[in-house]
């Protein structure tokens, strides 16, 4: 399978060897190996390394999506499916390769499913944000992004699980990311405690 990929010609920089630790011997030299994305979305996330001092061979990994010496994958995947590719991981002057999963979902359109939930104070708070739609077998990811907002007691979960006990009443609007395999939008959490 490889060798019907093209690479991109570049070499990977030296460093002072004080800087590197070599690769894993276990053949894992990257903490996350499998990546979701979405038909027709740009792509922007990071190979993150085993170890210090890594670089990693540009190349082409699937129809529109590329690694660059830094790790970055970049572009916007052009073809729906699963694809396997290698991926040349650099230290201390060799390089090995270990395999990617890339899965490369549909462009199916989703909406969030639950934004509003009452509570009163001093008593559990236990609802889900969750999705209708999008791509079968693909779990959304949900991120606060302004703690500030969220009420004392409570708090909003990676998986959409909104809990906790409410200190005191009042009505937040949080924001939160909701990404389903890259494919990802803002929305505004209503907390009414009374």
């Amino acid at each position: 399978m490889s060798s019907a990929l093209p690479s991109l010609t570049a070499s990977p920089p030296t460093m002072p060897l004080a800087n590197r630790t070599p690769l894993n011997p276990s053949n894992q030299s990257l903490v996350e190996d499998t990546f979701y994305v979405t038909e027709g979305i740009e792509v922007s996330k990071w190979l993150l390394p085993t170890a210090k001092g890594v670089t990693f061979r540009p190349a082409y990994l699937a129809v529109g999506i590329k690694v660059d010496q830094s790790g970055r994958l970049y572009g916007k995947p052009q073809r729906s499916g699963t694809y396997v590719v290698p991926v040349q991981v650099c230290s201390e002057g060799s390089c090995r390769q270990q395999d990617l999963t890339l899965v490369v979902a549909a462009n199916v359109p989703w909406e969030p499913r639950e934004l509003t939930f009452p509570g009163k104070a001093g008593a559990a708070l236990n609802g889900e944000i969750g999705i209708n739609g999008g791509p079968r077998g693909v779990v959304p990811t949900f991120t606060v992004t302004d703690y500030a907002k969220v009420p004392k007691g409570v708090s909003i979960g990676p998986d959409g699980h909104v809990g906790g006990v409410p200190a005191g009443p009042g009505i937040s609007e949080v924001p939160v990311r909701i990404c389903v395999a890259g494919n990802c939008a803002g929305v505004v959490v209503r907390l009414i405690i009374v």
